[in-house]
């Protein structure tokens, strides 16, 4: 347990990916010491679009989020968000206010176990999402109140009212449209594979397809770790709406992706597949500590 703390509060502190980002620059380090524990394979198996989810009974906070958007991805602030993740940049803690409802707040429901797009350091949060969040709720005029909650609830709690908006590093998906009201893309993202740095089962692989041969042969007793309720789960399940056919693989979920990381340390699964800026940012911390 201690480990698993150690490792969890390493990875806030050392949020420093490289990934293909919509208005971020890319600073690609692929390379491994000797002495590192895990790694990426740099082969993304997915392409996606993150947005966030708005309360489909609020269709004018719809349209001033999308004016949001597009205004910090023209003005420069998107892009020094980004900095503070994956540059020289230092993040930035964004507080949360307590729920009441006499006053005007903007209900954020989060899952802060996703860095660097949301995560916690004491009673702060942290991530792209999160200084987003703070920075539309100063735009808007409204207290920010963040809900932190597991994966799988977040776009529930805003079908239900209980939130205004879902900001959680969501996947355009048609049914999470159920709930929620998706706004334009602000980041484009893919899954990607983690093993153990000594693991050599993908070094041959040179595109997706490669990596894919390999995932089909696998048989139920090869377990592959995921975050429940996010992409990488319906990619190795299969997902209907994604066109995702899944493997005969077991997967296994876990409330974060280093926790995953972490058992797949401990011999108790094979791989993780996760989206590709956790995934670095994950690795990264784990190889920092040895």
């Amino acid at each position: 347990m201690k480990k698993i703390i150690s490792l969890i509060l390493a990875i806030t502190i050392l949020m420093i990916g490289s990934l293909a980002l919509t208005g971020c620059s890319k600073d690609d380090d692929s390379t491994y010491k000797e002495s590192s524990v895990v790694k990426v394979i740099d082969i993304p198996l997915t392409e996606e679009e993150y947005a966030f989810g708005v309360d489909k009974s609020q269709p004018e906070l719809l349209t001033e989020v999308n004016k949001f958007i597009a205004q910090i991805q023209s003005d420069g602030t998107f892009e020094q968000i980004c900095n503070n993740y994956f540059g020289d940049g230092t993040p930035v803690a964004v507080a949360s206010a307590k729920f009441d409802s006499s006053k005007d707040q903007l209900i954020v429901a989060t899952n802060a176990g996703f860095e660097p797009f949301e995560y916690t350091a004491g009673d702060k949060y942290y991530g792209i999402d999160m200084e987003i969040a703070a920075l539309l709720a100063e735009h808007l005029g409204k207290e920010l109140v963040i809900n932190n909650m597991d994966f799988d609830a977040v776009c529930l709690s805003v079908g239900e009212g209980k939130a205004d908006i879902a900001m959680a590093g969501l996947t355009i998906k048609e049914d999470r449209k159920e709930y929620v009201a998706f706004t334009d893309k602000y980041y484009d993202a893919a899954q990607k594979v983690i093993v153990k740095a000594t693991d050599t089962t993908f070094d041959n692989s040179k595109e997706v397809a490669d990596i894919e041969a390999i995932l089909l042969e696998l048989k139920s007793d090869t377990k592959i770790g995921v975050q429940a309720g996010t992409t990488g789960q319906f990619y190795v399940e299969g997902d209907e709406d994604w066109g995702f056919t899944g493997y005969d693989s077991t997967s296994v979920g876990y409330k974060s992706g280093s926790l995953a990381v972490q058992d797949m340390i401990n011999g108790n699964i094979s791989f993780v597949i996760i989206d590709e800026a956790p995934a670095q940012a994950i690795v990264k911390a784990i190889n920092e500590l040895n």
